[in-house]
């Protein structure tokens, strides 16, 4: 298996509060993993250091053997790393193709990146992608009048033009109710598994994280608390993974 993640003794400090602490693992091309962890455990930081959208205080990340930190070129990263958020980030008063095609900014020059903001560039890209999440007759809809599910399934619809070899995932579907959230859980995980994607979600729900995922870490006040295949994580692993501290 190729290892395209691997970090070395990652520890994280914002102001004196320890965010992350000594965290090592890999993650293999292609693997479905799910972070689970109470609320405060690091899942987020982890995500954001993942991303190179923060640096580590302590330690090493590397990207297929070489250092997060020297991915510095924005086109090369946006090729190798995307991300998505339980908010989205769209923009919600331009059309769904507007959105849509923020995946292929890393693509463009300057010109050509104002120029789509009149007339749409690179139109198919949009339409094909569209097309895959379900959203093909929505091309043009403003895309604040779309739904939470169908929003999220449009910054899929980005992720997908954008083509990252690795897609980050912070609590996708935590705003979505139960049957929306399967939905774009089961989209997500579909287009990882047909693009050959490494992905990595955070998530509020063990029951979505064993049903989707083949990998589960589990983060407890920023250490790395157990890290198993989905099939082996057992309900005693759970509740210690969520059992409050008793208040002496």
């Amino acid at each position: 298996m190729q290892e395209v993640i691997s970090l070395n003794q990652i520890t994280k400090i914002y102001e004196r509060k320890i965010a992350l602490s000594s965290l090592s693992f890999s993650v293999n091309k292609g693997e479905l993993v799910a972070l689970i962890g109470p609320s405060g455990a690091g899942k987020t930081t982890l995500l954001n250091l993942l991303a190179a959208l923060l640096p580590p205080s302590q330690g090493e990340i590397l990207i297929d053997g070489h250092p997060l930190s020297e991915l510095k070129d924005p086109k090369k990263r946006a090729k190798k790393i995307g991300i998505i958020r339980q908010q989205f980030d769209l923009v919600g008063e331009l059309p769904v193709i507007h959105n849509v095609l923020v995946g292929r900014l890393s693509e463009w020059g300057i010109f050509k990146s104002l120029l789509s903001m009149l007339i749409p560039q690179d139109k198919g890209y949009a339409a094909q992608a569209l097309s895959r999440v379900g959203l093909a007759d929505k091309l043009y809809e403003k895309t604040s009048s779309l739904s939470g599910g169908e929003q999220q399934r449009v910054a899929l619809a980005r992720l997908l033009v954008q083509s990252p070899e690795i897609v980050l995932a912070d609590e996708p579907v935590a705003s979505l109710d139960p049957a929306r959230a399967e939905d774009v859980l089961d989209l997500m995980v579909k287009i990882a598994l047909e693009e050959k994607q490494t992905l990595i979600a955070s998530l509020h729900s063990v029951e979505y994280a064993r049903k989707y995922f083949d990998r589960l870490i589990a983060l407890k006040d920023g250490e790395l608390f157990f890290d198993l295949p989905a099939s082996s994580v057992t309900d005693d692993h759970i509740q210690s993974l969520y059992k409050l501290k008793e208040i002496s």
